[in-house]
């Protein structure tokens, strides 16, 4: 990334020095994830009914003095992402034990935490499709609000990936509803993924900045993520 190019280091260093903008943007991005882990860690568990406030309790140790974005090492491998669940399960960790400590029994009963340990790889699984899921929201959203720029051909492009993928109609069908050559509309998909792909780059290389190689294999390991 170029010099003075936002990125994901310069969202957190404004939270962490405690500007209110800052602080917004980095819930707002991050809340998805860490409410999608938190919520398959404690399904089933009388935790679960204390999900929102664990999302708030994790914002909380990230914005305080002297809090965890203050302790980021920018230079860790994987970027912000494997920080980010590290904390994540610690705040969770920290969570059970202290509902352990008021109904005065050992931590969560030894059958719920190894429950909870046999779990965490399916949890760091969770954990990177909710992450993966929420860069490819962010990268639709921004494809789509370029589109809104650039007039009625790319927001039509912008529907036919929807149709696509979300509804998941073969071109021919979708050229049937629009009353459109298959060929055009070929290409025209085949535009449609060329944008969605630069969009998703430019996501990827905030929060995961780096060389351009570095972002496009990134974006292809996302994308595998989600099977």
């Amino acid at each position: 990334m170029t010099p003075g190019v936002s990125t994901c280091w310069t969202v957190i260093q404004g939270a962490a020095a405690g500007r209110s903008e800052d602080r917004e943007h980095f819930a707002r991005r991050y809340a998805p994830v860490v409410q999608a882990y938190l919520a398959a860690r404690w399904r089933g568990s009388p935790l679960g009914t204390e999900l929102d406030d664990a999302v708030q309790e994790v914002f909380v140790e990230c914005f305080k003095q002297g809090g965890v974005l203050q302790r980021v090492d920018r230079e860790r491998p994987g970027g912000f992402r494997p920080f980010l669940y590290g904390m994540l399960r610690n705040v969770a960790l920290r969570m059970e034990a202290a509902r352990a400590r008021g109904r005065e029994r050992q931590p969560e009963s030894s059958c719920e935490l190894a429950a909870v340990e046999a779990a965490e790889a399916s949890l760091s699984q969770v954990f990177d499709r909710a992450w993966a899921q929420s860069l490819i929201r962010e990268a639709a959203a921004r494809q789509a609000q370029r589109a809104a720029q650039s007039g009625a051909d790319a927001l039509r492009r912008v529907e036919l990936l929807r149709l696509r993928f979300h509804e998941g109609l073969p071109i021919r069908e979708i050229a049937q509803r629009w009353q459109a050559d298959p060929a055009d509309l070929h290409h025209e998909y085949a535009r449609a993924r060329q944008e969605f792909k630069a969009a998703l780059l430019e996501v990827v290389g905030f929060h995961q900045p780096g060389t351009s190689a570095e972002i496009e294999q990134a974006g292809a390991e996302l994308l595998a993520s989600l099977g």
